[in-house]
């Protein structure tokens, strides 16, 4: 008597993964891309940033949607809270690439993936973004990730996961490494 397995299903297609892969490789000019968003200030501390048309595979693409994201500060800043700060959005943007490469490397390995769960948590001093103290970084000091994840795998092959996730996860590369950011005025 055989026993039978229900086939990995993490919602991710890994076959095309690959052959988008294979094809860039051939054609490295279409992996060029470009992403954007733009930011209309509201009022006080209030933004709303929208993000609808990107540039990949060599033309223009747009999102299935146009998605709004809006940004302010907490009530304690003298401010209106009408949106998570920008540095959350950092946050949730670096929280939501490891998890989707979890999600892939996962299905990738044939794992199962029950829950996953991220909690981020980022240290900062805001006195250099008060200019109290100009020696103070304006940005976090730290930035500290905690998975919790049930799947049918070893402690070692999450963690084996979560390290390639970790490795090609294009956000941790914007926030851990150096990134040429030029700012115009019109």
């Amino acid at each position: 008597m055989s026993t039978m397995t229900a086939p990995v299903d993490n919602g991710v297609n890994v076959g095309a993964l690959l052959e988008a892969r294979e094809a860039l490789t051939a054609m490295p000019e279409a992996a060029q891309f470009s992403w954007r968003a733009t930011c209309e200030w509201v009022k006080g501390t209030h933004s709303r940033s929208t993000v609808e048309r990107f540039f990949g595979l060599g033309q223009e693409q747009s999102h299935r949607t146009t998605y709004q994201y809006d940004t302010d500060h907490p009530e304690i800043f003298a401010s209106e809270d009408n949106g998570a700060t920008p540095v959350e959005l950092v946050l949730a943007g670096l929280a939501g690439c490891l998890s989707a490469g979890i999600a892939a490397v996962a299905q990738n390995r044939e794992i199962q993936l029950r829950s996953v769960k991220a909690t981020l948590e980022g240290a900062m001093d805001i006195q250099g973004i008060l200019g109290i103290d100009p020696d103070v970084r304006n940005g976090f000091s730290g930035i500290k990730v905690k998975y919790e994840i049930d799947a049918d795998a070893t402690p070692d092959e999450i963690r084996a996961i979560v390290a390639q996730s970790q490795k090609r996860s294009a956000v941790y590369d914007v926030i851990t490494n150096p990134t040429n950011v030029t700012v115009e005025v019109n």
